[in-house]
């Protein structure tokens, strides 16, 4: 029995250690940005905080795509619920630390004609390494 936990132990601590390299999906998880003002022509600065970081490879001036998942269920046939993940634009890394980022606004795709409840990068969108397909995109 000592033997198990003696094997057991050192896996455990292994598999905590390497979790945040795991793949998982990677989002945006707060924004700050600046109080407008007022002023004509004002650029608000906004930042887009990211769990994603040095361990899976981002170092400032990283570019990253943003995907929007949409999910829209179909009434006709026989409720199908239909998922679609979509570029919505990039972000580029300020900002790098272990597991977590800061980026800046670098593209958003308006003229793609596609319609978003919200047409800025939000809360919980994904967020992946610029140029690597993953199974879903």
């Amino acid at each position: 029995m000592k033997i198990a936990y003696l094997v057991l132990i050192p896996l455990i601590i292994f598999l905590i250690k390497i979790s945040p390299a795991l793949p998982k999906d990677f989002v945006i998880f707060s924004i700050a940005e600046e109080i407008p003002m007022g002023v004509e022509n004002e650029k608000i600065k906004k930042n887009y905080y990211l769990n994603i970081g040095q361990l899976q490879g981002i170092s400032p001036g990283a570019t990253l795509d943003v995907y929007r998942n949409i999910s829209r269920l179909d009434p006709y046939s026989d409720k199908t619920r239909y998922y679609f993940k979509i570029k919505i634009g990039e972000l580029e890394v300020l900002h790098s630390e272990e597991n977590a980022s800061i980026a800046m606004l670098k593209n958003f795709e308006k003229d793609n004609n596609l319609l978003y409840e919200i047409n800025a990068f939000m809360i919980g969108d994904e967020v992946n390494i610029h140029g690597i397909k993953t199974k879903t995109n």
